[in-house]
């Protein structure tokens, strides 16, 4: 695939507002976590209901990863995009009406739906608008703007939730983040256009590349993507309950790990970019860079151990520099797939690392009830990380080539 008339400005301007997107998408796909003692007191939630609520999201974002990473190769990105945000940021803003839990795992749902084009779609697009030797670190800019939404939306919601109520914070960061459209339909004109540099290739053809490649990719991602989860959905419910702090104390001290992963996703993309264009193999180079990220998750078993809680929020930093691995995951896997099918198979991939999504925040619920405990949900998450390694050193290889006719 090659991008028309793209210019190297206009192709960062792109990326960062992907980014900035990612930054939207996590303030509202992470305010239920946030608001959670408080919506879990007003509705007389238990933890196993809870972890019933924080898995709604992932329901439908996880099922919808097959059909919205199929289309991404083959729509109209600048307006699949803008529609999918549209209905994010409304099932966000229309949360704010709900008054039970029914109604609030409905719109979690729906939100789900809307937030399922952020990586097949952006992905894509970077896949397109950026070289092996660039496409790290954009991937890696891409996605931050996830984790730096967790840093600083955490204490932004714990500070609306506290003086507002948590109704009136879905209301401001669902509607309000609308504004984003505007600047997306100015930098992504109807001008820019992705033209394939050969026919795509056909469903058989597609079903004759999921190969070893893409199962190494996915049990990966699902080991990266119950770590991931874990703090997504139960770090604010755990520094508020289980380290017995004020919502807004735990809110501020949320951003520490999650602006942590912000920085090393771009900086654990350049790294391997670095290697890259000093002669070592993108793979390889990618590939380390994750395995050394991946050991950092063992300091959030040093953390569950800790007293103090200050020492141990630092300690749940250095468990975040598993970041450094994101954004070469995203590259390593666009490097193996076949040529116009990075959408589709960001899709897969990450339909495997939301599985995860559903089971984390209810067998972490479940752990949390049955033993008072927090330490065992954070054993499991750090073993199934680790365990994801092997499959990316001995199944992930070189890219498969795919015979595509011409007359397709």
């Amino acid at each position: 695939m090659q991008a028309a008339t793209v210019s190297p400005i206009r192709a960062w301007t792109i990326a960062g507002l992907l980014s900035a997107a990612g930054f939207i998408n996590y303030f509202d796909r992470a305010i239920v976590s946030v608001a959670l003692p408080v919506i879990g007191a007003d509705l007389h939630l238990g933890p196993a209901v809870k972890g019933v609520l924080l898995s709604a999201f992932f329901w439908s974002y996880a099922l919808m990863q097959l059909p919205v990473g199929w289309a991404a190769d083959r729509v109209n990105l600048r307006w699949w995009y803008a529609a999918a945000f549209g209905l994010w940021s409304l099932a966000c803003g229309l949360t704010g009406f709900a008054g039970s839990l029914t109604a609030l795992i409905a719109m979690r749902v729906l939100l789900g739906i809307g937030e399922s084009i952020y990586l097949p779609g952006g992905m894509k697009i970077i896949s397109v608008l950026f070289g092996p030797e660039e496409r790290g670190l954009a991937s890696g800019l891409m996605n931050c703007g996830t984790r730096a939404g967790l840093a600083i939306g955490a204490p932004l919601i714990a500070f609306l939730v506290h003086s507002a109520g948590w109704h009136a914070a879905f209301f401001v960061l669902g509607f309000g983040s609308l504004v984003w459209l505007a600047p997306w339909m100015v930098a992504f004109p109807a001008t820019i256009t992705f033209q394939p540099s050969r026919p795509r290739p056909s469903m058989a053809q597609m079903r004759a590349t999921f190969d070893r490649n893409l199962l190494g990719m996915c049990l990966g991602h699902f080991g990266y993507g119950y770590y991931w989860y874990l703090f997504v959905t139960w770090l604010p419910n755990y520094l508020v309950e289980g380290r017995h702090m004020s919502l807004e104390r735990a809110g501020a001290y949320c951003a520490i790990p999650f602006l942590v992963y912000a920085a090393s996703e771009p900086l654990g993309g350049w790294i391997a970019d670095r290697l890259v264009t000093f002669g070592y193999t993108e793979r390889r180079s990618r590939k380390i860079v994750v395995t050394a990220a991946f050991f950092t998750s063992l300091m959030l078993l040093v953390a569950g151990h800790m007293a103090d809680d200050r020492t141990a929020v630092l300690a749940i930093g250095a468990a975040s520099l598993v970041g450094l691995a994101t954004g070469n995951l995203y590259s390593l896997l666009a490097s193996v797939a076949p040529e116009g099918s990075v959408g589709t198979w960001m899709g897969i991939m990450n339909f495997a690392g939301n599985i995860p999504g559903v089971a984390a925040p209810i067998v972490t619920g479940v752990l949390i009830e049955r033993t008072g405990s927090y330490f065992l949900a954070f054993v499991v998450a750090v073993v199934l990380l680790l365990a994801a390694l092997p499959s990316y050193w001995w199944l992930v290889g070189e890219r498969e080539t795919v015979a595509v006719a011409a007359s397709e």
